[in-house]
C-alpha cells in the first residue's frame, strides 16, 4: 500500500503492471510463488483507490509494457537502483523521471513467507 500510495500521489493516474502466474514462477522465487493467482492478484489491487488500471504482463521484465505506456514517472521500490530499473531509459528518453519509494521494514511477501514458516 505504501509504495502504490506514494506513486498515486505523483502523478495523475496509476497504472500497475504485474507480473503474471508464468513470469512471477520464473523469477525464481520459489515453487510455492506466487501464492495468490494473477487474476486475485490483479482484481485486488484494481479495487484500491489509489489504482486507477492494472495491467498483466508475461515477459520477464514489463520494458515492453513500459515503451508501450512510456508514463511520465516510473516508480519502484527502494530495493531497485533508479540507474538499473528496467524502462528507466525510456522513460528518461521520453521527458519523464524514475523515483524510488523507500521500502517499510518487514513489508515484503518474501519476508512474511519467512515468519509464516518460521512459526509452523
Amino acid at each position: 500500500m505504501h509504495l502504490l500510495e506514494h506513486a498515486a500521489a505523483l502523478g495523475g493516474s496509476l497504472i500497475v503492471g504485474l507480473n503474471s502466474d508464468a513470469s512471477a514462477r520464473r523469477l525464481g522465487k520459489g515453487p510455492d510463488r506466487p501464492i495468490v493467482p494473477e487474476d486475485d492478484r490483479a482484481r485486488v489491487v484494481a479495487s484500491l483507490g489509489c489504482v486507477d488500471r492494472v495491467v498483466l504482463f508475461d515477459d520477464d521484465t514489463p520494458a515492453t509494457l513500459i515503451a508501450a505506456l512510456l508514463p511520465d514517472i516510473l516508480v519502484k521500490g527502494g530495493d531497485y537502483q533508479a540507474d538499473t530499473v528496467v524502462g528507466a531509459e525510456v522513460v528518461r528518453a521520453h521527458g519523464g523521471r524514475v523515483v524510488i519509494v523507500p521500502l517499510l521494514p518487514d513489508r515484503s511477501a518474501t519476508r512474511l513467507l519467512e515468519r509464516l514458516r518460521a512459526s509452523s
